[in-house]
């Protein structure tokens, strides 16, 4: 297994458990809006109705997990080296110490003990990053020291 291919599998794993934690939330708040006791007394009762709401908000994050899953299984990890652009699935090593793997969702989750950080092209430096070559210096005054 390369080293690519065993960060994507922690990276699934951490969506997984992300997914599975939504699920049982919103399973929950389910079953809190539609118990008996949710049911209003007043017009000011809203219990049932937050319940509602936020069995929706962690319904629609089980489903944007789902979509961030099946990018990352579709994506084919490739190699490179010192002359390629930097472009999704590059591990990027900067002056000061940061590396970051570009990949097309998941910016912000920490990998590998946190030594690696996962960026995306929307973000500052995705968008600094894309495109750029091993040896070019960024705006930040960042050097780009290796791609992988």
């Amino acid at each position: 297994m390369t080293e690519k291919e065993f960060l994507l599998q922690n990276l699934l794993a951490i969506l997984t458990a992300q997914r599975q934690t939504a699920l049982a939330a919103a399973e929950d708040a389910h079953n809190d809006a539609t118990n008996e006791q949710s049911v209003a007394e007043t017009q000011y009762d809203t219990i049932g109705l937050e319940a509602a709401y936020l069995a929706h908000g962690q319904s629609q994050r089980v489903a944007d997990i789902d979509v961030m899953l099946k990018r990352l299984n579709a994506m084919v990890l490739k190699g490179f080296n010192e002359e390629d652009e930097i472009a999704l699935g590059a591990i990027v090593t900067l002056q000061g110490g940061m590396t970051c793997w570009l990949m097309p969702v998941c910016g912000g989750i920490k990998l590998n003990d946190g030594k690696i950080v996962v960026i995306t092209p929307q973000s500052p430096l995705g968008q600094k990053l894309d495109s750029a070559e091993v040896g070019e210096k960024l705006d930040d005054g960042r050097l780009i020291l290796a791609v992988r």
